[in-house]
């Protein structure tokens, strides 16, 4: 299974910032889209960025122009680079990796969840 382990989080402020980082291990993978999702307590999980092996990321429009993804694929690392962080920002962020994993000789689809970080407003 290809496990993601997250880093970052913690308390923030109004217009502060915030890095989170997440890094996938086990066995030979490739990763097609890796990203991260937000739940906030009642909530659904939403989607907060995610970007493709090629580089092109997807933003949800809540955080666009503040949070910036990137990706170093050689590394399996997906960084979230937040900025200017609000309230409504606080909630549990989980990585999100999905590719191919090989498997007995095969390539298999998979997908993966981290354990989520806490990112929790601060006044």
């Amino acid at each position: 299974q290809v496990q993601l382990v997250e880093s970052g989080g913690g308390f923030v402020q109004t217009g502060g910032s915030q890095r989170l980082s997440c890094v996938a291990s086990g066995g030979i993978f490739r990763i097609d889209v890796m990203g991260w999702h937000r739940q906030a307590p009642g909530k659904e999980r939403e989607l907060v960025a995610t970007m493709t092996s090629g580089g092109i990321p997807n933003y949800a429009d809540s955080v666009k122009g503040r949070f910036t993804i990137s990706r170093d694929n050689a590394k399996n690392t997906a960084l979230l680079q937040m900025n200017n962080l609000r309230p409504e920002d606080t909630a549990v962020y989980y990585c999100n990796a999905r590719g191919e994993r090989l498997v007995e000789g095969q390539w298999r689809t998979f997908e993966s969840w981290g354990q989520g970080t806490q990112v929790t407003f601060s006044s």
